[in-house]
């Protein structure tokens, strides 16, 4: 992607590539608006940013797997990339045992020796029947109410307090709504219709999204902010919105992830999937991505990457929102304060301060454009 010097005003100045920021400025295209895209990193894409380390494409940021039941989000990014059937099948293992995710047949099997539908339930209802919790007041209590103790203290609790950096019994119930539970052998993740990953990867994609736009990378927003507000009529703003008001009322929190990625020359099969979680609290890493798998490579190497949950701290990369009362009231804040903004639009799972999974974020991007 070539870099261009600014001559002219534009139509949209777009702050971030990823998803949102790239297909934003495709349908501004479309609709004949002239865009600017900055990014202060050296790349486009954002989180879903792929790069080639001996022929394999790695999640740099973590894994991204595309899912959705929207027909219209479905056929947009197949317009970028032809998408190959991967399936997300992720493994468990606690202590050395493995569990198949999410919970179905297999799982049941594999705790309890269960083979039947109807004994896998009896178990299920008489551990829940046991707990005795009528209104769960954490999320420890939501768990085991919806799923009994034994699938709980295996595959739920030590994996949980480590994503969170806070005991079970200190998070609230909300954060665990519903358990999938499936009494089928099926192994499939997620329920919806279309799913896969981009052959090629997501850079790919989203180079192709923003082939005949001006992209400016290294170009941080608000290093040079009053002359980039100067330079188009409207300005999209993907980034953190506490940031964007100079954080008045303080920082918002998150939960972000460090990667530990090693290249195992001659190894072309370290864990046989791309995704194993590891539940038990000894082993510090969360999980354990592979991935070559999941474009079903055949290289005679492997790459793979230990993601490590940690507490955010300013210069950190911001990951997971803490959806508390706290940050939710702080939040609200920040949000009145758009309302002022007539020529900004916030845009984005940083700028509105929610976890959106990819086709959602393409999803509001396609709203976004429309009432434009």
């Amino acid at each position: 992607m070539r870099t261009i010097t600014l001559k002219n005003n534009f139509d949209f100045l777009i702050i971030g590539s990823g998803l949102f920021g790239s297909t934003m400025a495709y349908l501004l295209l479309k609709k004949g608006y002239k865009s600017l895209v900055i990014d202060k990193r050296s790349h486009v894409g954002g989180n879903v940013y792929t790069e080639s380390v001996n022929g394999i494409n790695v999640h740099k940021y973590g894994a991204h797997i595309f899912h959705t039941d929207d027909k219209r989000v479905w056929n947009f990014v197949n317009a970028f990339a032809e998408f190959n059937r991967y399936t997300n099948s992720p493994v468990a293992n606690y202590k050395g045992r493995l569990y198949n995710l999410p919970f179905n047949m297999n799982t049941f099997y594999q705790m309890w020796g269960v083979t039947t539908p109807e004994q896998a339930a009896e178990k299920i209802e008489r551990q829940r029947k046991e707990s005795g919790i009528i209104s769960p007041k954490n999320l420890e209590e939501q768990a085991i109410s919806l799923i009994g103790k034994d699938i709980y203290y295996t595959l739920i609790k030590d994996y949980t307090e480590k994503q969170w950096g806070r005991k079970a019994t200190e998070l609230p119930a909300f954060i665990i709504k519903r358990l999938p539970v499936r009494f089928t052998f099926d192994n499939n993740y997620f329920n919806d219709t279309y799913q896969g990953i981009p052959i090629g990867g997501y850079t790919k994609m989203v180079e192709k999204m923003l082939e005949g736009i001006e992209v400016r990378l290294n170009t941080d927003y608000f290093e040079n902010r009053e002359y980039f507000d100067s330079i188009a009529d409207k300005i999209i703003y993907t980034g953190e919105i506490d940031r964007y008001f100079d954080y008045c009322y303080g920082h918002l929190e998150y939960r972000t992830v460090s990667f530990e990625t090693e290249l195992l020359e001659g190894v072309p099969n370290f864990q046989g999937n791309a995704v194993v979680n590891y539940t038990d609290v000894d082993t510090p890493y969360t999980r354990i991505i592979e991935h070559k798998h999941f474009e079903f490579g055949q290289q005679p190497d492997t790459v793979i990457s230990r993601e490590y949950s940690k507490e955010w701290r300013p210069g950190d990369e911001p990951y997971y929102p803490v959806n508390d009362k706290r940050n939710s009231e702080l939040y609200a804040r920040y949000k009145a304060l758009t309302n002022g903004q007539e020529k900004v639009i916030f845009g984005g799972r940083l700028a509105e301060y929610k976890y959106y999974d990819m086709h959602q974020v393409i999803e509001q991007a396609l709203i976004m454009a429309d009432s434009l």
